[in-house]
């Protein structure tokens, strides 16, 4: 068996697919997230677990578990449009992992790796910014650079103190809040555009408010900066009946968009940013070079490794969802070099008039009873009343069914529930059932309040809790294991933690289904079986 060590193992799904074929044994696993650790101990006992990959030494590792012959992992990488989406951060920090990624490679130089991520990663989008401290390894493997553009804050509240101070690392640090008290003053601005959400946030956060404000106004701000104290001066006012919501928002939102430049300059700083220069012609906009995370991970591993890359779609393996991921495979040149063909990717397997469906998955689980609390969870007793269908076989592999665990519905969720048909969503309902929920409804996302239709592949499976995706016939949530099921964890797989982790962990896993086509595909090559 090839010996593997899996990087942000998750709960555990990646891992699955490899063991699956029975040609891999998973020998070590890193997970920082607690909860996931947990899933992935109770369901992969033998393999030893490390938290942190950052502080990682891959060598002692190998003195613990031995040899190493293949790495997996699908490190996060959010993409700097991403990141800036988020407008109060200027920096993804998860993608320097990717970065921990190629050290762990370059360190224990595997027979091969296997890298997964999201389908995007393939795009330009998804770039480093260049660090001061890095700017010789770049050069050396010759990874290309653009000037790429950060912005620090728009037009409309642009100063010449302000594009002066941000270029002053210790001004930043005496002017900038504490996150606690940003957040707190954040937390009113997000319901600008829902005034009654506005008001009950106001009610509920008044002594906390009133706190902020007597902080800001005994710093006695002044000049450019005296917006923080109209901020302070406004929830006052507020507070003694003679302003309304609109009019706070309209005091705040100087003081929020000043915050988070200061914020996003100091995460240039701290991160050791190479910054060219703050262009302050429109706002202020910093200039620094970035590079592709493709070109990064190719360059810096192309000197050992051979590489197949491409976008698979988890339902043309066999799973009853659509689902893109990136899949990056390196093969040590030792090996390559004796192929007379190149190295590809897997084959489809299924086709759209052959994609297994949601009915596929969980329509067995129909008339189970579910529960809502994860420390009743006991298991339930199948029975062998069920229609069987192509997935059964590889899902239904207990006969004790665990993580059947739902969300409790409030009276108004319930009414959205019966109002959507299968396929439907969110932008379905009328719009008496569209009021006090999302800040602007006309932008919620397609995925939310989905009810899954049994004749087709589901959606890309997420945290089904958060979007509220509802069961196909019947009038609840998505539970946990129906989730699971239609990423293809067999219902032997456990899950623990908290409701929400249990959640989070199946929507950010690798379908097991896919990462065994993925698993059986390498396993040709390193076996010299390289027929395609």
């Amino acid at each position: 068996m090839y010996r593997v060590i899996d990087l942000f193992a998750g709960a555990g799904g990646l891992s699955l697919g490899f063991i699956q074929t029975g040609k891999y044994k998973i020998v070590a696993a890193f997970e920082i997230n607690k909860n996931a650790q947990k899933t992935y101990k109770k369901n992969h006992a033998e393999t030893k677990i490390y938290s942190d990959v950052c502080s990682a030494n891959f060598r002692e590792v190998e003195n613990e578990v031995g040899n190493i012959d293949v790495i997996i992992g699908g490190p996060p990488c959010q993409g700097f449009s991403n990141a800036n989406r988020q407008k109060n951060h200027a920096v993804s920090l998860n993608n320097v992992l990717v970065k921990q990624y190629v050290r762990a490679v370059l360190e224990i130089q595997p027979k091969a790796f296997v890298m997964e991520n999201v389908g995007m990663l393939k795009s330009d989008v998804h770039r480093f910014y260049l660090r001061n401290d890095e700017k010789d390894i770049i050069a050396e493997h010759e990874i290309k650079t653009l000037l790429s553009e950060i912005i620090l804050i728009e037009e409309q509240y642009y100063s010449d103190k302000l594009a002066e101070d941000i270029a002053d690392i210790a001004r930043i640090d005496e002017m900038l809040w504490t996150e606690t008290d940003y957040r707190l003053l954040n937390v009113i601005y997000r319901q600008r555009n829902n005034i009654p959400k506005c008001r009950i946030t106001l009610k509920k956060y008044k002594k906390l408010l009133l706190q902020l404000t007597k902080r800001i106004l005994e710093c006695n701000y002044k000049g450019e900066y005296d917006c923080f104290n109209d901020a302070a001066n406004s929830l006052v006012s507020y507070y003694e009946g003679e302003i309304s919501e609109q009019d706070i928002i309209l005091h705040i939102e100087k003081t929020i968009m000043i915050q988070r430049c200061f914020s996003k300059a100091k995460e240039l700083y701290d991160n050791n940013l190479k910054i060219e220069d703050f262009d302050c012609k429109h706002g202020i906009v910093a200039k620094i070079q970035s590079y592709s995370v493709l070109d990064y991970l190719t360059k810096m591993l192309e000197k050992d490794y051979s590489f197949t890359k491409g976008i698979l779609n988890a339902v043309n393996f066999g799973a009853p969802q659509k689902r893109n991921r990136f899949i990056l495979i390196g093969i040590k040149k030792e090996i390559t070099d004796n192929f007379d063909i190149p190295i590809d990717m897997p084959k489809v397997k299924f086709t759209e008039e052959a994609y297994r469906t949601v009915k596929d998955a969980i329509r067995d689980l129909e008339n189970v009873s579910t529960h809502y609390e994860v420390k009743k969870d006991k298991g339930v007793v199948l029975n062998n009343e069920y229609e069987e269908t192509s997935l059964t076989p590889y899902l239904r592999d207990s006969k004790i069914l665990y993580n059947h665990i739902i969300t409790q519905t409030r009276e108004i969720a319930m009414k959205r529930f019966e109002a959507i048909a299968p396929g439907e969503n969110f932008h379905s309902l009328d719009a008496s059932l569209k009021e006090n929920t999302y800040t602007d409804v006309s932008r919620t996302q397609n995925t939310i309040y989905q009810r899954l239709n049994y004749d087709t592949p589901s959606g890309t499976v997420l945290n089904v809790r958060k979007s509220m995706w509802i069961h196909p016939t019947l009038n609840r949530a998505v539970s946990i294991r129906e989730a699971a099921r239609l990423q293809t964890f067999p219902d032997s797989f456990v899950f623990c933690g908290t409701k929400d982790s249990q959640y989070q962990q199946v929507g950010n896993a690798v379908p097991p289904i896919l990462a065994k086509a993925v698993a059986e595909h390498l396993a040709k090559y390193l076996d010299g079986e390289f027929d395609g």
